[in-house]
């Protein structure tokens, strides 16, 4: 890493506010000093109802999520959130089975990481989130330029959806980036593990499926009242990807 990249990211460290929620108090010990160490500015609490007021106070750019806790679990956190204008989110958890990601994935989750974790691991995929997070959409959001098709409207730097009849769609932060991913490469087959790395920023396992169910929910989205829309729009390509069929216009 030149010496530019290491300032980017000191940077990046020293103005970044992250939030343990976690109930067992030595991972919170533990993982606030190493992060701490690392720069960050670090709070943590035991419980749902302690981060709501967390957020209340201050703001945060990503939360790590403990999903396995006694009385509100993460993924009822998780689901409370809001995924379009809150906070990244890595999910923590002793379940490491793939299902179990895929349903903190789906919920959108930026990332997803099994107990125990090497405190260099989360480190390294938290730095990964928010770089994703910044950088995926600077080049596009740069001049608020807006991008077209089919009659839909994207704006990427207030990170809305607009539908033909100029209806704003709820998209959560997956979906949007994961739609800002194929709108960026039109008429190009994608595969999963280019669209996973983009709109999620993760690199250690590969989730394919999971990338299948978020392009599931975002054809729905895309899909009109009359049902058709959204299977025209992402056309999978057996065996490869997917494609954005539409031409795309920024202005």
């Amino acid at each position: 890493m030149d010496d530019n990249a290491l300032a980017h990211k000191d940077m990046m460290d020293l103005s970044t506010r992250l939030l343990i929620v976690d109930d067992d108090p030595g991972i919170r010990e533990l993982t606030t000093q190493f992060l701490i160490q690392h720069g960050f500015v670090v709070d943590a609490v035991p419980d749902g109802s302690a981060m709501r007021a967390a957020l209340g106070r201050d703001h945060y750019d990503l939360i790590v999520l403990d999903v396995m806790m006694p009385g509100e679990d993460g993924l009822s956190i998780l689901r409370s959130l809001d995924r379009t204008n809150g906070p990244a989110v890595i999910m923590h958890s002793v379940i490491g089975q793939e299902i179990d990601r895929i349903v903190g994935l789906e919920m959108g989750a930026d990332d997803y990481l099994a107990k125990p974790a090497n405190p260099r691991e989360l480190l390294a995929r938290i730095r990964a989130v928010l770089r994703r997070g910044g950088d995926a959409l600077a080049p596009l959001a740069r001049g608020r330029a807006l991008l077209r098709f089919s009659g839909w409207r994207v704006d990427p730097a207030a990170r809305e959806l607009f539908d033909p009849d100029d209806v704003l769609i709820n998209l959560t932060d997956g979906e949007f980036r994961l739609l800002l991913t194929l709108i960026e490469h039109p008429r190009r087959v994608l595969t999963r593990d280019f669209m996973l790395d983009h709109s999620r920023g993760m690199d250690a396992e590969q989730f394919d499926r999971a990338i299948d169910v978020q392009v599931s929910r975002l054809r729905r989205k895309l899909a009109r009242d009359d049902g058709r829309g959204g299977e025209e729009l992402i056309r999978t390509v057996r065996n490869e990807g997917y494609m954005f069929t539409a031409d795309v216009e920024r202005r």
